[in-house]
């Protein structure tokens, strides 16, 4: 039998529309990738979720109750690690919120800079019991009076020392607020010298 000859036309065409699909499925590939114009050539940059593939497992790592406690821990010491270094130092950025600040700071240094009466009174006051328990009339009055004596000179310095203390906050810090400061000086004046913190950073006598 007879053989039936292919057209040419036939063969032609078929082979130029499939060239035309695969230049065009390559042209649409080619646009989903960008380069990046800092990567090198022959190097396409890879997709946005491939990228974001390694951050989003990061991400969704899920803590055991467990893990998150110990880490509060963690974070709970460090934090009072650093208050506690800045506690005997001075920096600003690790102190307690009733600490910080320049009026809170100029406090402290007006009370560390001079002698307090109050500051001795723990020691005194030891003393007055003791003279009042002992069975001796004449030491028991002793220590009644030293004992109204110490607090009539108590009332008269932290008098003395507050009015200071504002003419000083109103003169340096006009502009901040100054709720408080004075109470904050007199609860430091309580406390004996070497027991107070933030640790004393000006010497007795030197002006703040």
């Amino acid at each position: 039998m007879p053989r039936h000859p292919v057209p040419l036309g036939f063969v032609f065409r078929s082979r130029a529309k499939e060239e035309k699909a695969t230049a065009a499925k390559a042209a649409v590939t080619d646009s989903k990738q960008t380069r990046d114009p800092q990567a090198p050539k022959g190097r396409p940059t890879p997709k946005r979720s491939e990228a974001q593939a390694p951050r989003r497992s990061v991400a969704n790592t899920k803590l055991t109750r467990k893990d998150a406690s110990k880490r509060q821990r963690d974070e709970r010491r460090t934090a009072m690690e650093r208050q506690r270094q800045a506690l005997a130092s001075g920096d600003e950025r690790y102190l307690p919120a009733r600490d910080k600040g320049p009026v809170r700071k100029f406090a402290r240094d007006f009370v560390d800079s001079r002698f307090c009466i109050a500051e001795f009174f723990l020691p005194l006051a030891v003393i007055i019991l003791v003279l009042s328990m002992v069975r001796v009339p004449q030491l028991q009055n002793v220590g009644m009076l030293l004992w109204l004596a110490v607090i009539v000179l108590i009332i008269l310095d932290s008098v003395g020392l507050v009015v200071r203390l504002k003419k000083q906050l109103n003169a340096r810090f006009p502009n901040e607020s100054k709720k408080g400061a004075t109470a904050y000086a007199l609860m430091r004046t309580l406390q004996m010298r070497r027991l107070r913190l933030p640790k004393p950073q000006v010497k007795r006598g030197e002006r703040p």
